[in-house]
């Protein structure tokens, strides 16, 4: 017999047996035997159910042994869903943090490059203008026009710093190589202070233009980094 029929029986017994026992009690008027009826029929119920087969009350055991170890199980996969989407979170947040960082550092890394190809084009433009300096390529003439004196320039100064240079000398001595301040002795198209210092390039620095602006061009590169660094110190002071 199973576990359901089994309790089925025991509970339509212990009806059946309280049905007559009330009916009895109420025949003969006596309320006592009504309730005595009731505890035998529980009692009767009680029996019947500790009548249950020791394999079948194992049974039940097992069932609800396995109902809990169901809900376990199911407490047990939902937490370790939750565990596995807070880790998902955290891993996307990490790998969004890390996507950035990798973006602005190369960002960083192209700027750093094109800093070190411009310092680098500089370097050489400086060095080419020592160079060519150090040659003395430049045929000294009796004479110069203003023109003459500007086509040199256009050959030793870098084309982007050339209007920079032309701004300061224009200002300076108007493109005029022999031109001398008569106050503070300044000499020549950049008005070097003496002029004499320009013979560090060339002994003949008061007739040759080509000697002067390579002077000139040096002096702003190492003062001011460029022609176009000292024309800003003088729209600022007006000298350089």
């Amino acid at each position: 017999m199973s576990r359901i029929s089994v309790r089925g029986f025991a509970v339509a017994s212990a009806t059946a047996v309280t049905t007559v026992g009330a009916v009895v009690g109420v025949a003969s008027g006596d309320p006592q035997t009504t309730s005595n009826d009731n505890f035998e029929a529980t009692a009767a119920d009680m029996t019947l159910l500790a009548d249950i087969p020791a394999g079948q009350q194992a049974q039940v055991q097992t069932a609800s042994l396995t109902q809990q170890a169901d809900a376990q199980a199911a407490a047990a996969d939902s937490s370790a869903r939750k565990s596995a989407e807070e880790s998902a979170r955290i891993q996307a947040a990490k790998d969004a943090t890390a996507k950035k960082q990798a973006a602005e550092d190369e960002v960083k890394r192209k700027a750093d490059e094109e800093k070190r190809k411009k310092d680098e084009a500089e370097r050489a433009s400086r060095d080419e203008v020592r160079s060519t300096a150090s040659a003395g390529s430049f045929p000294q003439q009796g004479s110069y026009t203003v023109a003459e004196v500007q086509a040199l320039a256009r050959q030793i100064v870098p084309a982007d710093q050339f209007q920079c240079f032309s701004n300061i000398v224009n200002h300076e001595s108007t493109w005029n190589y022999k031109a001398q301040n008569p106050s503070s002795g300044a000499y020549g198209l950049v008005q070097a202070l003496p002029g004499s210092k320009m013979s560090s390039v060339g002994a003949d620095w008061q007739t040759n233009p080509a000697t002067q602006i390579k002077w000139g061009l040096g002096y702003m590169n190492e003062r001011y980094q460029s022609p176009c660094g000292a024309w800003s110190f003088w729209q600022a002071n007006h000298y350089y």
